[in-house]
Parts: structure tokens; sequence; C-alpha cells
């Protein structure tokens, strides 16, 4: 059968829209398509392909468990899930570990756990959750709600209540608003989809002592800024704040798909035998690649290099912008970049996505106004180089057009 992008609009159901492309093979941070083109990847599978694509350590780990066991379901465990945990427990704050398959199933469980916590140690008049405008939290209709972005959750009828939001990095408002009815506050330590946006220190300390005023559990959505991404192992330790709950996916399995909620001890008993699960949560496969990501990424030579390369990727987009004055600002941490356009091209970003795609380099965009960047973590100098001549190429295509 002869695949081709026109398949997807005769069998898919249109909620995407791919580009005309199909990737059919990767190795590291390059890419090919069916026609032998070869592409540089600034986009990691939107942050997840934390080692590139097929990276040897995944691979051997995904094909020697492959011969021994792949699913149980957890009415048993085993030994990846119990290892992987471990290691979760042992490099962060939590004490205990909950798994699933993606970031949205993170943070169902860590607002579930929040709520079921709420209502057990202080009553049911505790429950309202606030998160941040433009945030993003998945797609499940509890996590689309809680996001910050109308678009998404509008649409399917009345929503899950006791949600509300108000401005990233303003405490006043959260202040305003906050009570001892306040079960969470939901963030990302550095918002994603809504334009890689930084926190300010004031900010994220301020959220820290609000709820520990207010006995309301701080939730750290790590989904996209973990696993390495901002050069701390966590965006929360280069934060100097500890949340009670973090949820982290995406990159975790490194390509393979794994979710896991983190929490304390005293938190935790909240979710009893019966409250929650999944049926391929804690999925040895998974956890197994998991884990043989996890031990390469949490070491100082990848978390320093992030640092590194974040370097080099400012310094070579501050060269692109002197010569073309399309960008703002670049915003983000470690390899979480965004170019912010300037009034200029506001609303235009996905004209840089397609340019930079005719120039054979895969990005990405965080809305209509910001170029986002979120390679693999140890994506070669070389490569960074090469993707950012591809890209000052796309840069002067929509300039010049």
């Amino acid at each position: 059968m002869k695949v081709t992008r026109e398949l997807f609009d005769e069998v898919m159901v249109p909620n995407y829209n791919p580009a005309a492309m199909i990737p059919v093979k990767g190795q590291g941070s390059r890419v090919w398509d069916q026609d032998n083109n070869e592409y540089i990847d600034f986009a990691g599978g939107i942050a997840v392909n934390v080692l590139g694509h097929c990276h040897p350590a995944l691979v051997s780990s995904l094909q020697e468990q492959s011969e021994k066991i792949w699913h149980l379901s957890n009415v048993l465990t085993n030994e990846p899930a119990l290892r992987l945990a471990k290691k979760l427990t042992d490099a962060t704050f939590a004490d205990k570990v909950y798994f699933c398959n993606s970031g949205a199933e993170a943070n169902e469980a860590a607002l579930k756990l929040a709520r079921r916590y709420a209502l057990e140690h202080f009553g049911e008049e505790k429950s309202q959750i606030i998160a941040f405008n433009q945030g993003f939290h998945g797609r499940t209709f509890f996590t689309v709600t809680v996001g910050g972005q109308a678009a998404y959750s509008d649409g399917f009828g009345p929503k899950p209540g006791a949600i509300d939001h108000v401005n990233y990095n303003d405490l006043d408002a959260l202040a305003g608003i906050m009570s001892d009815k306040t079960c969470a506050v939901m963030l990302e330590p550095l918002q994603g989809e809504g334009g890689i946006i930084s926190p300010t220190p004031e900010f994220i300390q301020g959220v820290r002592e609000l709820c520990d005023k207010h006995n309301a559990l701080l939730i750290f959505d790590e989904v996209q800024s973990g696993v390495g991404r901002t050069g701390d192992l966590y965006a929360y330790m280069g934060l100097g704040v500890t949340p009670d709950i973090l949820s982290t996916a995406k990159a975790l399995g490194g390509g393979f798909p794994i979710g896991a909620m983190l929490s304390t001890d005293k938190i935790a008993k909240s979710l009893k035998v019966g409250s929650h699960g999944s049926t391929y949560g804690g999925n040895p496969l998974a956890c197994v690649v998991a884990e043989a990501a996890f031990d390469i990424v949490n070491t100082p030579e990848v978390l320093d290099g992030v640092k590194q390369k974040e370097q080099l990727f400012r310094d070579g987009l501050a060269r692109i912008n002197d010569k073309y004055q399309v960008f703002d600002e670049v915003r983000g941490k470690g390899l979480l970049l965004g170019c912010a356009l300037n009034e200029k091209y506001k609303g235009r970003a996905r004209d840089f996505l397609v340019a930079s795609a005719n120039n054979q380099l895969m990005c990405l965009v965080a809305g209509a106004n910001v170029v986002r960047f979120a390679p693999s973590l140890v994506i070669p100098d070389e490569d960074i180089k090469q993707g950012l001549e591809k890209f000052e190429a796309a840069v002067a295509s929509v300039v010049n057009a």
C-alpha cells in the first residue's frame, strides 16, 4: 500500500494538520522523509526526543526488554517500574511515584490527588483550583479546563467546576482570589504552549508562600520543562522552590510514551487502593526505556551541556536577528527557547515554521507569535550551527517574500 499525506485526510480524524512530508527514519538530531530528504530536528517531537532519534542505549534497552516481558497490568508490579521509581524519588523531592502514559494523565492524577487530599484533610469546601491564563496541562476534560486557553476547552459542554485563572507572573491577582478554600495552585515553572514565559523569582517564591499560607498544594506541571530541558534535572531545582506534586512525561521516555506523577508520602496516602489507576501505567517496556534515558540525562555532562548549547542557540539567533530584525526577544531557558516575533511579524509564527520545513529544518511554534525550539539535549554543536544556517535561510525567505 502506498502511504501518502493524502491518506491522512482519508482515514484520520481531522483534529491535526500535519506537514506534507512524512518522516520515515531518524538518527540523532537528523530525520529523513519518504524521498530521502534530510532534515535537522530542532523540534524534538515537541520536547520529547531528549536524546534524539534511535539513541543506542534506548534502542538496546527496548530490544532487551521486548524479549522478557511486555505487559502485566497493575495487578502485578515489575522490576523496570520499581527501578525507575526509585531513581525518580532519589533524584527529587518526592517519596512516591504514580506511572501513567502521558502528561495529560499525569496532570489528571495530580489534580485528582490534590482534590482528594483537600477533602480528606480539610473538608469538601476546600475545592478551588487556580491555574494561569495561557497555561497548558493536557487534553482531558479536567486538564484542558485547568489549562488557561479557552480555545481548547470551549465547545464540549459543561466544564468541571471550582477552577479559576489569573495571569502568569501576576502575584497580586493570585493573592486576590486565594483563600482557605483553595485546594491547589497548578502552574508550569516555564510556560510552554503559552509562549515560552519564564516566571520571575518574586512570583514563583510568592506562589509557594501563598500556598503555604492557605494550606493549598502547589502542583508543578513539568511535562515540558522536566528531565533536563532547562539545564536542571527538573526546572524547580533551578528556581529554589519545591512543589508538593510534580507531573513529568514527554522527555521522560525519550520518545516512548510514559508519564509520572510525583509527590510526598503524606500527600500520596490520599490515593488509596482502587482510587485511581491506569491499565498501561508502569508498563515494563516504557519504564525500561525511561530508565535508560534518565540515567543518561541525569549526569553533569548532559545537564551542563544543555546550558552551553543554550548559549550557542542564543548567540546564533542574535546574529540572525541583527541582520533581519524579526524578534523582540529570545525567551526561555536551556533548550526550551522561544523567538518572540516583533510587531512587524506578529501572528506569523507559522510562516517561519513552514519556511523552516522548506529549508529542511524542523521547528515548532508556541502560539501565533513565538517560534519554538526544543531539540535533543545532546544535539551536536555542528547540528546546531547547520540548523541555524537553515533557520536563517527560512527567516530570509519570509522577510523577502
